[in-house]
């Protein structure tokens, strides 16, 4: 530290620091006296999110407290993570984005638009601190929401938000990134407050060769950083293109996949069915759909199967029925893995044809189609199997498959259940059953995590699969007695150690650690490490204090004036 470094900063603000702390970060007398402990800020936050009818008013709320006050945010974030977590990021960000340009108050990332090609790096020059995670997207499709152009930038806002809260990514080595490059909605060109460029989306190819500029200047301004890609309308090329050579990983893809394996690997288990006699239908054939059932194929070959017989259980549905080999369409690249050859010619046009064709053991939803999985399906996956899998994943909440309480319903109980959107608990024969979350929160945080304290070279699939792997083990005594599927979201920082320990343990068997210090630690001494690199919102008091009475001692000992307002 130095006297350039006491400029007052957004987490100088907190009403916890001493007044020798305030007079050295020159904010004495612009806070109000008292020397609050913390319990007292977050009984103030929680009074004043309380006075707040609307989520996205709430989401205002947070996302001011985030930007004057940083430390008490992540405070508040941490201690009471089951109820803001919904309000950072799903389902809230979806009204957040939709309304992104009207809401608009303040900067919180970096906008690269189309018409910055060939400037990017001064551009990246102009953010002030080192990064070491940034999550990238071009808003062409948010959650289920479709292409919102700039308005897209909450995505990335609130994935960070929870790098930060639930795995201890320090807030100032977080990177925001939007990047610009048209919309082809028309509403939001039209609109007046639009902030974004007013401009058809750009080509594949233009948007390929802007990529190959943001990540080369990305990697020589951070070597080494993680970026995150997200909510990419097509979000195969840039993974493709870009996995083997940078640090990268696109979690609508991969972190989906991992986290829905995880409860896979657990409902399997409770299920009393093995691998090779599941049958999985699953209602969405895209991006997001394929690579889910890709990580649930990768699974079942560990548990025996070969790869053939592992593709073999899964029957993709589309907009137009069963995905075949013989449907007379022009399959996209992605499905035609998953394409079945089998169907003597019959096309199956409906997911309730092909839920009555195959009889599935596990139903999946990745289709964003409120209700597809109707009273008649679910009754059907009751009586079929004595512990039916159901996961409607898509988000937000309107967009989920079927609801909780209708799974319990129609099933009398026995659904193995894991939504992509929280649902309430329902009282079944007197017992009240918890709801599990496919969120992609109990794996991406620790995911990024683990990448940054092996120092990745890449992020191999192995890495990917592990996260899932070590999710499926986190659960405790209790919420496996329980039948749950995933962990409280409470222990979601415990959680994310548990993730990025089986990361860093992949990367090192995969030869693409660059961290020496920690190749030959045991567990217990590798998990003592990562706690020690979390950030920790509730600690930030007590070490700005010993931060700054240990640099007022060094100055003191060096013979510096009593008169130079340190």
């Amino acid at each position: 530290m130095s006297t350039s470094d006491r400029t007052p900063e957004t987490g100088h603000y907190d009403t916890s620091h001493s007044i020798a702390v305030r007079r050295f970060h020159r904010t004495h007398g612009m806070l109000p006296p008292a020397v609050e402990n913390q319990d007292v800020q977050l009984s103030r936050c929680l009074q004043q999110l309380s006075r707040r009818e609307k989520s996205i008013d709430k989401y205002i709320y947070l996302s001011g407290l985030r930007n004057t006050n940083v430390h008490l945010f992540y405070r508040l974030v941490t201690k009471h993570m089951t109820d803001i977590a919904p309000l950072i990021y799903t389902p809230t960000v979806g009204d957040a984005c939709l309304q992104w340009s009207h809401n608009y108050v303040q900067p919180e990332g970096l906008y690269l638009s189309y018409s910055d090609k060939g400037h990017i790096a001064s551009i990246l020059n102009n953010w002030p601190q080192h990064v070491e995670i940034t999550v990238v997207t071009d808003g062409s499709r948010i959650l289920g929401l479709g292409d919102l152009g700039i308005n897209g930038m909450g995505i990335p806002v609130g994935k960070l938000a929870l790098y930060i809260g639930c795995a201890g990514i320090r807030p100032e080595a977080t990177l925001p990134l939007m990047l610009d490059l048209g919309t082809g909605n028309k509403e939001l060109r039209d609109d007046p407050l639009y902030m974004g460029s007013r401009r058809e989306k750009v080509s594949a190819q233009e948007e390929l060769e802007f990529m190959d500029e943001v990540m080369i200047a990305l990697n020589e301004k951070w070597p080494g950083i993680v970026v995150q890609f997200e909510d990419f309308k097509n979000p195969f090329p840039a993974l493709e293109r870009y996995q083997q050579k940078y640090t990268c990983f696109n979690d609508d893809i991969q972190g989906t996949g991992a986290v829905v394996l995880a409860g896979i690997i657990n409902a399997v288990k409770k299920s009393g069915v093995p691998a090779k006699g599941q049958r999985a239908v699953f209602m969405g054939a895209g991006s997001a759909g394929v690579g889910v059932a890709k990580q649930i194929v990768q699974f079942f070959v560990q548990e025996g199967l070969t790869e053939r017989q592992a593709r073999e259980c899964f029957w993709l549905v589309d907009t137009k029925g069963l995905v075949t080999d013989d449907r007379g369409d022009n399959l996209a690249e992605h499905k035609k893995y998953f394409s079945r050859n089998d169907n003597a010619g019959k096309q199956y046009k409906t997911l309730a044809e092909v839920v009555d064709h195959v009889k599935p053991t596990i139903l999946m939803g990745l289709s964003t189609i409120g209700g597809v999985f109707t009273p008649e399906i679910l009754t059907k996956m009751g009586g079929w199997n004595k512990r039916p899998i159901i996961f409607p994943l898509s988000n937000p909440s309107a967009n989920s498959e079927c609801t909780f309480e209708d799974a319990v319903k129609y099933t009398d109980g026995t659904a193995l259940f894991a939504s992509g959107s929280p649902f309430p608990s329902v009282v079944h024969d007197g017992k009240t059953l918890q709801p599990g979350q496919g969120n992609n929160m109990y794996v991406f945080p620790g995911i990024g995590l683990g990448t940054i304290l092996s120092k990745a070279t890449v992020v191999t699939q192995s890495m990917i699969y592990a996260s899932a792997n070590a999710l499926s083990t986190a659960l405790s005594p209790s919420e496996v007695a329980e039948d749950w599927l995933y962990p409280e979201i409470a222990r979601i920082r415990d959680v994310s150690v548990i993730v990025s320990m089986g990361v860093i343990r992949a990367a090192q068997e995969a030869g693409v650690d660059r961290e020496t210090r920690i190749k030959d630690m045991k567990d217990e001494e590798l998990e003592k490490w990562v706690r020690s690199k979390m950030y920790d919102p509730h600690g930030e008091t007590q070490r700005v204090e010993q931060e700054v009475h240990s640099f007022i001692e060094d100055v003191a000992g060096k013979g510096v004036m009593r008169g130079s307002n340190l």
